[in-house]
């Protein structure tokens, strides 16, 4: 599983929409989209506030 398929099941289990998951780490819908897609390519820092969002490591969110 990618780790753009990771954070949208993360997302999806925790009942948040892409918008809401871009406001809180600060970014687009369309970020968001491009970034479960697969489309564009996560930085470790935005990988970082992903991960503190949903409680869980850099390294978890990339092998969940």
């Amino acid at each position: 599983m990618s780790i753009g398929e990771n954070i949208r099941n993360l997302r999806l289990r925790n009942d948040m929409t892409q918008e809401q998951l871009g406001d809180k780490i600060g970014v687009t819908l369309s970020m968001v989209c491009q970034i479960e897609r697969g489309t564009k390519t996560l930085t470790v820092p935005l990988g970082k506030q992903i991960a503190d969002v949903f409680g869980c490591t850099l390294d978890e969110l990339c092998h969940f």
